[in-house]
């Protein structure tokens, strides 16, 4: 049998306009601009080479945080076409890498950390308890195949 080695991309989406509101970020939205840029960038053998084993995994719609899958060799295809995309769902966008692991477990443990982060700074700026908690439960939102693996 044979192993396939998968590599997962982390990446930060940010709006043109810098505004600070969530986005509505959807896995198809990601997945269909993703493969778009690359069949304009590499053509049909980029497209092909790509899709087995390419899959958007998750999507914060607070942090803009979004966590995708692709095989070992073609993900290089990968990597290049993110920081080309500017449109992404009909939204003006930026996406920017911020880090390749070879197990989705260090990716989590990767987005959780950079997560915690965003939110003690954010929690500087709000004025009750309240507010911390339910910003929190905003920002720390995991899928089930997250918590499985924490």
């Amino acid at each position: 049998m044979v192993r396939y080695k998968n590599r997962y991309v982390t990446i930060q989406v940010t709006t043109k306009d810098k505004s600070d509101k969530t986005l509505n970020l959807k896995t198809t939205d990601l997945h269909d601009a993703i493969l778009g840029q690359i069949q304009s960038m590499y053509g049909d053998y980029g497209a092909a080479a790509i899709k087995a084993g390419f899959s958007a995994k998750y999507c914060n719609a607070h942090t803009k945080i979004a966590l995708i899958k692709c095989r070992h060799g073609p993900h290089t295809f990968i990597l290049n076409a993110i920081p080309n995309i500017n449109d992404l769902g009909g939204k003006s966008v930026s996406l920017k890498i911020i880090y390749v692991g070879a197990t989705m477990k260090h990716c989590f443990i990767f987005i959780k950390n950079f997560q915690r982060r965003k939110l003690e700074l954010m929690w500087q700026k709000l004025k009750n308890d309240q507010e911390r908690e339910k910003l929190e439960g905003a920002l720390m939102t995991m899928t089930p195949a997250m918590k499985d693996l924490m």
